[in-house]
């Protein structure tokens, strides 16, 4: 089983560091006050009223291997998220880019902010490896351990897996949401059962729709997976975007009643950039019908307003079923519901989580390294 933190007498992290592993790998450019920053701020609260020391550890992209110049790299460092922590919670917080650990073991120990941020955790030689003793080192930073990061808990890098050999270590609120919801969906998924299918490849999501098969009543597809099936079934898709190494792995579903591919689609030249409108009619047909829905990747180019139309579209009618377990992932997918607004309304029956690989892998059954090593 795993530990969660609510379960645990808050009473005794009075005066305890905690180090607190979240996501915030939100590209340069894009607003810091994001889904992923905002999901984590209730375990923040939760462990600061209980008077603990809140350690924040993080990825923010992949940083040059240069030791000199990843310091200085803007794009990489987790220092512009400082001030937005401070104001969403209105504490200090105390930035530390120290680059070695023993001075960032110093740092920490003599800051006196109850809301610490270390520098991001790639830019430090044995993170990624999950090598043992960095993790060691790290651990000494604090007295417990908590991951509230699903979204790379798919990864075995030091500061998900290995560190919680060397302190008591527990899932955050979010992460227990996260498992909770995928959980239910994976074991407890009520029929008829859509899978929506697309983004970019297909490859990675064919664990789910294989995990799922005999199950789903619907597979959705569109994107790239869409691009590839119809190339498949014979359609010459010219220069539009094709998984192909998939072509082959995806013959099992060729031609199969469940799986739903546009009947009419929109093209920029010789690229096929979204689904059609009477494709999401279709398919929101189908997903009216469905109690329990698993989404991850946008119809199409959504970013572009003329290629919107096919995400949009099935955002609305997924949203629009409140009937149906819904979970809804992956950062792009995340993204593309501000197609609906702001703050799109969701209801109690939507789960929304920004971890698209961590959630694909978890859905097709497979063993999550940041979750096994709260177990």
């Amino acid at each position: 089983m795993v530990k969660y933190l609510s379960d645990q007498n808050l009473k005794k992290l009075s005066s305890k560091t905690c180090l607190l592993r979240i996501d915030l790998n939100v590209e340069a450019g894009m607003p810091l006050d994001s889904y992923r920053l905002e999901a984590v701020i209730p375990t923040i609260k939760l462990l600061l009223r209980s008077g603990a020391k809140v350690v924040l550890m993080s990825h923010r992209g992949r940083p040059p291997k240069n030791a000199e110049s990843r310091i200085e790299n803007k794009a990489f460092t987790l220092a512009p998220f400082g001030p937005v922590f401070a104001k969403k919670l209105k504490t200090p917080v105390d930035f530390i880019e120290a680059a070695r650990l023993g001075a960032l073991q110093k740092a920490v120990q003599k800051s006196t902010a109850k809301l610490v941020l270390i520098e991001n955790l790639r830019f430090f030689k044995g993170e990624e490896t999950n090598d043992p003793s960095f993790a060691r080192e790290l651990a000494k930073c604090g007295d417990i351990y908590v991951n509230d990061a699903f979204a790379v808990s798919h990864r075995a890098n030091a500061s998900v897996a290995a560190i919680t050999k060397f302190l008591p270590s527990y899932a955050g609120l979010l992460m227990e949401k996260e498992i909770k919801n995928l959980g239910a969906a994976l074991k407890k998924s009520e029929r008829p059962l859509a899978l929506i299918v697309g983004g970019a490849k297909v490859s990675d999501k064919l664990g789910v729709v294989k995990n799922f098969w005999k199950r789903t009543d619907a597979v959705i597809v569109g994107g790239g997976p869409a691009n590839t099936f119809l190339q498949a079934e014979g359609m010459n898709v010219i220069d539009s975007l094709v998984d192909s190494a998939a072509l082959s792995l995806i013959k099992p579903y060729l031609n199969s009643p469940k799986v739903h591919l546009p009947s009419d689609l929109k093209w920029q030249g010789t690229k096929i950039l979204d689904i059609g409108p009477k494709t999401v009619k279709d398919y929101a047909a189908v997903i009216k019908k469905a109690r329990t829905i698993i989404w991850n990747g946008p119809m199409g180019w959504f970013e572009k307003k003329a290629y919107a139309a096919g995400t949009k579209g099935v955002s609305k009618a997924v949203l629009a079923n409140k009937k149906a377990r819904i979970v809804i992932g992956g950062g792009e997918t995340v993204t593309s519901l501000g197609l609906m607004g702001k703050k799109p309304r969701m209801g109690k029956n939507v789960f929304v989580l920004a971890g698209g690989g961590a959630m694909l892998d978890f859905l097709a059954g497979k063993k999550l390294p940041g979750i096994e090593s709260l177990k």
